[in-house]
């Protein structure tokens, strides 16, 4: 079995302005550990895939950034998206290339911006998918065990009934893929025990993501002949041509909600999609008052509070359940269960023109 990773890094990462800016996405941010979000996605798998089987997906302009992150990696694994048009071409383009070179190569698209604490378990979690990848043709996917309701993730609903083994790890029948549910629906799925948040990490071998595709996405099927083709000759005007042509749609909506023969795996592995910075709460140390710092701080009769401004003094008095963020030109001050509403303010700047702030 061949393993080549995936991993995506287009994101922008809105929620963590003022810190996240276009050139400096959460991928590239060094909040979770001393490393970036980045370099610590791919330290994680080499144990498991080495440097000329790892690539990396993003545009241009992020892939100039990756360059400097990850130098380790081949240039030519750097590959670049023409135009950002969300998950599915994107993969589509990443599969492609993997499948030129051996269609029988299982692919593993991994996030560049999640945390895994426990590391050594999510690399024989992953080593086990890509044999279940690589025998059945099935896809693959890692289910995160809820520990709340939450409605900002997307569940995967599961059959617990006719479980297959392989490597000694237990794989489910998914049943469907659920969007993002209101509250009511969530605690449903939490009581249910047969749901799992859904991680957007994915197995396949390349030749079953395009058997997949004929299948389940005709609309797109014919898109991945042409990519095939422009591949080949090298042509980035004909890619191009595609990518503006192409859909632009989630690999969620396209395929993975239509395909059957998709196999969940238990990712009990840690993991945070970190997506806000009240995410840092349960990643930062906290005080005896739960408050989590970066920089130097005062905290007179405060509670639950979250600062980030590091090389600066920051006092606070009498505050409680608040986020303070302090970058060289600019300043947050929010209620930190309002955090999700960061990216309003990205939009706001927009529209603003603010453009040296964004």
């Amino acid at each position: 079995m061949k393993l080549h990773a995936v991993i995506m890094a287009g994101g922008s990462g809105t929620r963590f302005w003022p810190l996240s800016r276009a050139g400096r996405a959460k991928q590239f941010l060094d909040i979770v550990s001393s490393k970036s979000m980045i370099q610590e996605a791919v330290e994680r798998i080499l144990p498991l895939v080495p440097p000329e089987r790892i690539s990396t997906i993003a545009d241009r302009e992020k892939t100039e950034v990756i360059r400097r992150h990850l130098p380790g990696l081949p240039g030519k694994n750097l590959w670049i998206e023409p135009l950002a048009r969300n998950t599915a071409p994107c993969l589509m383009l990443a599969t492609a290339k993997i499948y030129l070179e051996d269609p029988e190569t299982v692919v593993a698209v991994l996030t560049s911006d999640h945390l895994i604490t426990q590391k050594e378990k999510f690399l024989k979690k992953l080593r086990a998918a890509a044999d279940a990848a690589s025998r059945s043709l099935d896809f693959v996917t890692f289910g995160i065990p809820p520990t709340f309701p939450s409605t900002g993730y997307g569940y995967i609903h599961f059959s617990r009934e006719t479980p297959v083994v392989h490597s000694g790890e237990e794989f489910y029948p998914v049943r469907e893929f659920k969007e993002k549910p209101k509250f009511e629906q969530a605690v449903e799925f939490l009581g249910s025990g047969d749901y799992f948040w859904n991680s957007g990490m994915f197995v396949w071998r390349a030749d079953a993501f395009a058997r997949k595709l004929e299948k389940h996405a005709p609309g797109l099927f014919p898109f991945w002949g042409r990519l095939l083709k422009v591949l080949k000759e090298d042509d980035k005007r004909g890619l191009l041509e595609i990518f503006r042509e192409i859909p632009s749609i989630s690999i969620d909506y396209a395929l993975m909600e239509k395909a059957r023969g998709v196999l969940v795996e238990e990712g009990d592995f840690g993991w945070s999609d970190v997506g806000a910075w009240s995410s840092l709460f349960d990643i930062w140390p906290r005080d005896e008052r739960g408050n989590a710092l970066k920089g130097d701080a005062i905290l007179l009769d405060s509670e639950n509070c979250l600062v980030y401004n590091p090389g600066k003094l920051t006092a606070l008095v009498g505050t409680k359940d608040l986020i303070v963020v302090e970058t060289e030109d600019a300043l947050l001050v929010c209620r930190k269960d309002l955090d999700q509403k960061v990216r309003d303010i990205v939009e706001s700047l927009k529209k603003g023109g603010k453009s040296d702030f964004l």
